[in-house]
C-alpha cells in the first residue's frame, strides 16, 4: 500500500547500508522493507534527521528565520540511513545494492512476525517499534552460546533476568543462578518451583587451591607456608575419609594437625615452626570468617540441583572472596561432570545448565587474575561443547573481563550511558555498530537491545514485564521511612499498655 510508503533511497548505496529522503517521520529501530534484487529485503532505521531546505545554517538573524518560517509553514524533510538485515525468507544480504530511488516500506505485522515469532523460543517481550510482534529468542543458541544482560543501574536487569529464568522453566530448563544479593531466593516463577541451595561445601570435593583463596595465602610470596597448608590439607581429607576425626568441622581439623606439628620438636626446627603458627593465625582467622562454609557431610552442591526448577544459589550472606570461591568450585565442576557425563558415565551430572552470574564485574574482573575469573573463561570457551551456559549480569561493563565478554555470542543490553561501558561493550561484539550503540543512552526502562545468534536480526525489544513476585526493585525510601515511624509509635504504644496492665496487676 502507498500509505507504507515513507520514502525512497538517496545517493550512493551499498550491500548493507542506504540512505533515504522521506517527508513522514518513521521511528529510530523501525523496520522496513525494500525490494529489489527479485526479493523483499528486511532493513532496519538505525539513523533519523529533521530539516529544511529554507531555514539553512548560513542563515544567523532569528527574525529572519521566523519569518521564513511563517512563510514556509512545517515544511521539512527527513533523512535517515536503514541498516540491510538480509531477504526476508533467509535474511542473507542481497548480491547487490539497491537501485537509488527505491521505494522504502514500513514492514507488516506478517512479514514481521515472519521473523521475530519461533513456536519453539522463548518469549522476550514486543518490538519498541509495534507492540503487536512478539520477539522470541532461540533457546539453544543463548544456552550453548551464552549471553550477556549488561545495563546501568535501574534499567531492568533483574526483571529480564527473571523473564528468562521464567521462560527456560516452561521448556523444563534448568536455570542456575549465583545470586549475589539474595534477589531470587524469594521469588515466585509461573513456570516453576525455586530451589533454594546454601552456600555450604563439602571439603572432600574441593581443590587445595579454593582454601588457598580463603587463606589469602600468595603463591609466590609465601610458598613456604602454602607448603604446610597444603600438605594438613591433605592429611585432613584423608582423616575425613577414614572416620578418625569426630568432628565435621574441616577448618578445626586442619587447625589440630598444624597444631601437632608446631609443637613437634623433634621433627621440625624453631624455624619451620615458626611458619606453621603463622599459617596457624590464618586458619583462626578463617575460622572466624568461614566457620560455617564447611560440612564434611554435606552433599556435593550439583547433586542439589533439579531440573525444571529455578535453582538459587544463596551468596547474599558472604563475602566476595567466599562467593569467588564458591563460584569457582561449582564452575570446575559442573564442566568436569558434564565432560564426564558426555564422555559415557551416566552417573555424573545428565541434562544441560545454564549458569547466571549476577555482578559479573566482581567474579570476573577485567583488572586482575583469580581462579574465578579462570573458570568463567573456561566455560566460556568450552561449555557449547557439553551443554554448560554462561549468562554474565552487569552494572559495570567496563569492568567486566574482556575475553570472558567477547565469548558471550548474544547480549541484551538495556538503558547504557557510560561512554567507556558503550566502547568496551562494542569492543566485545562484532555486531554492535556505532549508531546501534548511539541508541543505547535513550532507552527507557525496560527496553533493550537484543542481538547475536539467539535473535535473527538486532532487535529492539521491550522486555515482558514479570508477572511473578518481584525481585531485585528499588527499596521505597519514604515508604520505609514512614513504616518505621509507625512501627515505632506501635511499639511505644504496646509498652504503655503492657505498662498499665502491669500496674493494674499489683
Amino acid at each position: 500500500m502507498e500509505d507504507n510508503v515513507i520514502g525512497r533511497c538517496v545517493g550512493e548505496t551499498s550491500l548493507t547500508n542506504v540512505s533515504f529522503i522521506s517527508k513522514k517521520m518513521p521511528k529510530m529501530g523501525e523496520y522496513v522493507t525494500l525490494e529489489y534484487d527479485n526479493k523483499i529485503i528486511l532493513g532496519m532505521i538505525e539513523s533519523l534527521v529533521r530539516g529544511s531546505v529554507s531555514l539553512n545554517v548560513d542563515i544567523y538573524d532569528p527574525d529572519t528565520i521566523e519569518r521564513i518560517r511563517n512563510i514556509e509553514g512545517d515544511d521539512y524533510y527527513i533523512k535517515g540511513s536503514v541498516r540491510i538485515l538480509g531477504d526476508v525468507d533467509h535474511l542473507k544480504i542481497p548480491r547487490t545494492p539497491a537501485q537509488p530511488g527505491t521505494e522504502i516500506k514500513l514492514a507488516s505485522d506478517e512479514v514481521l512476525d515472519k521473523v521475530f515469532r519461533d513456536s519453539n523460543g522463548l518469549k522476550l517481550g514486543h518490538l519498541i517499534s509495534n507492540e503487536n510482534v512478539e520477539v522470541n529468542v532461540d533457546i539453544n543458541k543463548m544456552v550453548s552460546r551464552h549471553l550477556a544482560i549488561l545495563a546501568m543501574t535501574g534499567a531492568g536487569k533483574s526483571n529480564t533476568v527473571s523473564v528468562l529464568i521464567d521462560g527456560l522453566l516452561q521448556k523444563n530448563g534448568c536455570p542456575l543462578i549465583f545470586d549475589m544479593h539474595s534477589e531470587y531466593v524469594g521469588a515466585e516463577f509461573t513456570n516453576g518451583d525455586v530451589n533454594v541451595i546454601q552456600p555450604i561445601l563439602n571439603p572432600l570435593y574441593m581443590e587445595f587451591s579454593e582454601l588457598l583463596d580463603l587463606a589469602n595465602i600468595k603463591s609466590s610470596s609465601a610458598f613456604i607456608q602454602e607448603r604446610y597448608l597444603r600438605k594438613a590439607f591433605k592429611q585432613a581429607k584423608s582423616e575425613i575419609r577414614e572416620g578418625i576425626h569426630a568432628s565435621n568441622d574441616f577448618l578445626e581439623n586442619i587447625r589440630a594437625i598444624l597444631e601437632r606439628w608446631s609443637l613437634d620438636e623433634d621433627n621440625y626446627d624453631s624455624k619451620d615452626r615458626n611458619r606453621m603458627t603463622d599459617v596457624l593465625n590464618k586458619i583462626d582467622d578463617m575460622i572466624s570468617r568461614y566457620g560455617n562454609l564447611f560440612n564434611s557431610n554435606a552433599s556435593d552442591i550439583l547433586s542439589n540441583i533439579k531440573l525444571g526448577q529455578a535453582n538459587i544459589i544463596d551468596l547474599g550472606q558472604v563475602d566476595e572472596r567466599v562467593a569467588e570461591v564458591l563460584v569457582q568450585h561449582v564452575l570446575r565442576t559442573a564442566l568436569k561432570s558434564r565432560k564426564d557425563y558426555v564422555h559415557g558415565d551416566k552417573t555424573k551430572l545428565g541434562f544441560p545448565l545454564f549458569c547466571v552470574l549476577e555482578e559479573a564485574h566482581i567474579l570476573a574482573p577485567n583488572n586482575r587474575n583469580t581462579k574465578c575469573k579462570y573458570w568463567i573463561q573456561r566455560i566460556a570457551r568450552e561449555g557449547r561443547k557439553f551443554g554448560l551456559g554462561l549468562c554474565l549480569v552487569s552494572q559495570s561493563p567496563k569492568t567486566v573481563d574482556q575475553d570472558a565478554l567477547s565469548q558471550a555470542n548474544n547480549m541484551i543490553i538495556l538503558r547504557l550511558v557510560e561512554p567507556k561501558d558503550q566502547k568496551h561493550v562494542q569492543a566485545a561484539s562484532e555486531s554492535l555498530s556505532d549508531d546501534l550503540v548511539g541508541q543505547l543512552p535513550s532507552l527507557n526502562i525496560g527496553e533493550a537491545l537484543v542481538l547475536g545468534l539467539m535473535t535473527k536480526v538486532p532487535t529492539l525489544v521491550k522486555i515482558d514485564e514479570f508477572k511473578g513476585r518481584s525481585v531485585g526493585g528499588d527499596i521505597d525510601i519514604v515508604g520505609a521511612w514512614s513504616q518505621s515511624i509507625k512501627d515505632k509509635e506501635e511499639n511505644l504504644e504496646r509498652q504503655r499498655y503492657e505498662s498499665e496492665q502491669l500496674d493494674g496487676f499489683y
